[in-house]
C-alpha cells in the first residue's frame, strides 16, 4: 500500500481527533443527563439565597431559603399555639412543615388512588360557587352535600375563607396542600365536630393519624390550653378515636367530595372506615344546663336561707 501524503495524513489525523471528541461527549452526555435529573429529584430546587431568589414557580409562590422557612416555621408555630383561630399563621405553619417530605407522601398517597389521580387531573376547587350551597341546602338531610351544608349553616362558617397556598415549591405539591386545606371543612362535617377549640383539636389528631402531615400533630400541643374537664374528655374518649379511625380509616384526601353531595352520608362513613366520635356539641350543651342548674340551685339555697 502507498504510503499517503503528509498533507492527506494530516487531514486524516484530525478527522480521528474529532470522532473520538464527538464519542467522548457522546457517551459523557447521559451521565451529565442522569446526574442533573438525579440532582433536580434530590433538591427539589436549586439552592439560592434572598439576594437572588429564583422566580416563583406558580401564581402566589414565594420561594424560601432553607433559614427562611425554619424561621416561619418557628414564628407560625409559637403564634398558633397562643391563638389557634389565627388561620393564617396555622397555613403558614402547615406549609413550612410540610415540605418536602411529608408533603410529598400525601401526593404519592394519591398518586396510588385511581380516584386520587382524577383529582391530581382535575384539580377542583372547593368554594360556595363552585359548590353551588344553594342546590345543596335543597338536598336531604342525610346526604354527604345536606350533612355538609347543615353543618356550615350551624357552625357559621364559609368555604371560601381558605387562603392559598404559597411557601410549597412544587406546584403539583401545593394543589394537595391546597386540596387538604379546602377538604377540612368536609372532616368536620363527616365527623360532626364543632369548631371550637376542643373540636378542632380532637379533629386535628384524626388528621395526623390519617395524613401525617407534622402541623396537624402540632397543633395537638394545644390540649394544654383546653380546660381540665375537656382536656380528660380529649384523652379518655377523642384522643382513641381520631388514633383509631386516622389508622385505620381510608386516606380522607382521596375523597372526590364533589362527586359525593348525593351520597348517603352513613354509606361513605362506612366505606371510608370512619365512625362518628360522640356529638361534642351535645356533651358541651348538657354540660352548660347541668352548670346553670347546679348555680340556679346554689341561689336558691342563698335566697332561703
Amino acid at each position: 500500500m502507498k504510503a499517503l501524503p503528509p498533507c492527506l495524513r494530516s487531514a486524516s489525523s484530525r478527522h480521528g481527533l474529532v470522532q473520538n471528541h464527538a464519542l467522548q461527549r457522546r457517551q459523557q452526555l447521559p451521565i451529565a443527563t442522569a446526574v442533573l435529573c438525579s440532582t433536580h429529584s434530590k433538591s427539589g430546587r436549586r439552592s439560592f439565597s434572598v439576594l437572588n431568589r429564583p422566580p416563583p414557580n406558580y401564581p402566589g409562590h414565594v420561594p424560601l431559603t432553607g433559614l427562611e422557612r425554619a424561621a416561619l416555621a418557628v414564628g407560625s408555630g409559637i403564634v398558633s399555639f397562643l391563638d389557634p383561630y389565627r388561620g393564617d399563621m396555622i397555613a403558614a405553619l402547615g406549609e413550612a412543615t410540610a415540605s418536602p417530605y411529608f408533603i410529598e407522601r400525601l401526593r404519592r398517597a394519591m398518586l396510588a388512588s385511581p380516584t386520587g389521580r382524577r383529582i391530581l387531573r382535575d384539580r377542583p376547587r372547593i368554594t360556595s360557587s363552585s359548590l353551588n350551597l344553594p342546590r345543596l341546602r335543597s338536598l336531604p338531610a342525610r346526604t354527604v352535600g345536606g350533612t355538609y351544608v347543615a353543618w356550615l349553616d350551624r357552625e357559621g362558617v364559609s368555604p371560601d375563607t381558605r387562603s392559598s397556598v404559597r411557601f410549597i415549591d412544587d406546584e403539583e405539591c401545593a394543589y394537595v396542600m391546597q386540596r387538604y386545606r379546602e377538604s377540612h371543612d368536609f372532616y368536620h362535617a363527616l365527623t360532626g365536630l364543632p369548631i371550637v377549640r376542643e373540636g378542632e383539636v380532637a379533629l386535628k389528631a384524626f388528621e395526623f393519624a390519617n395524613t401525617l402531615l407534622p402541623m396537624t400533630g402540632l397543633s395537638m400541643l394545644a390540649v394544654a390550653t383546653l380546660r381540665p374537664a375537656e382536656r380528660r374528655r380529649f384523652f379518655a374518649v377523642y384522643a382513641p378515636w381520631a388514633v383509631r379511625n386516622g389508622l385505620r380509616g381510608d386516606e380522607v384526601i382521596n375523597v372526590y367530595w364533589e362527586e359525593e353531595m348525593e351520597t348517603d352520608v352513613d354509606a361513605l362513613r362506612r366505606r371510608l372506615g370512619i365512625e362518628r366520635p360522640p356529638d361534642l356539641r351535645e356533651i358541651r350543651k348538657r354540660e352548660r344546663e347541668e352548670r346553670r342548674r347546679v348555680k340556679e340551685g346554689a341561689a336558691a339555697q342563698a335566697v332561703a336561707s
